[in-house]
């Protein structure tokens, strides 16, 4: 077939030929993931919707304002720690089940792993990392150690995190207000024992 035969027989009935119509295509697919979110409706009200390439994220983590750019599937978790080397929060089951992720967000426990990146923007951050004072550590994280509440340790920073948390909001639990909770954080040595003990001791100080 001639070049003519060719170029006559790509040509679609618009006048625009196969090649032309894919290059348009090309065009017209890339030009979102430069541009900006695209905004589609759902439910009657306009909704962007970005990626799937990198995008321009803020994050407030630990009182400073981190800007990244990162695809939006990238969870909170790891956006912390590969992309901002805060390892605190640990990646066990990665699916929200464990709690080994836990850090607070506007002064809430949640589980890292189970939250996008983009989803935590415009909210203030707590890791773990930011609880001590100084060259001190947070009277939470020395009663985890008077009271041998960590073994493997892989646990232990989710822990006082949502033990601050819960402590922040129930200053003076009970027993059975400790076992409920504190169950969303699970400890595969089985150290309960020792961090019921540390929730009783803060009690006792006024934490």
């Amino acid at each position: 077939m001639s070049d003519d035969q060719e170029k006559n027989s790509s040509t679609t009935s618009s006048g625009v030929s196969r090649r032309e119509f894919l290059k348009i295509g090309g065009i017209t697919v890339a030009v979102p993931l430069v541009a900006g979110p695209r905004v589609v409706e759902a439910a009657g009200a306009p909704v962007k919707v970005y990626g799937p390439g990198k995008v321009p994220i803020e994050l407030a983590v630990n009182g400073k304002k981190q800007a990244l750019q990162l695809e939006p599937r990238v969870t909170l978790l790891d956006a912390l720690r590969d992309s901002l080397d805060i390892t605190g929060a640990k990646r066990v089951c990665d699916r929200g089940e464990c709690g080994a992720c836990t850090v607070l967000m506007d002064h809430k426990a949640v589980y890292a792993c189970s939250i996008l990146a983009i989803d935590a923007r415009g909210k203030d951050i707590v890791t773990v990392e930011s609880l001590m004072q100084g060259d001190a550590l947070h009277p939470i994280q020395q009663a985890f150690v008077d009271n041998d509440a960590s073994q493997c340790g892989f646990c232990t920073p989710g822990f006082v995190v949502a033990t601050k948390a819960f402590l922040d909001k129930y200053p003076n639990p009970h027993a059975e207000d400790i076992r409920r909770g504190l169950s969303g954080n699970l400890c595969r040595c089985g150290t309960y024992h020792g961090i019921q003990q540390v929730v009783a001791q803060m009690s006792r100080k006024g934490a």
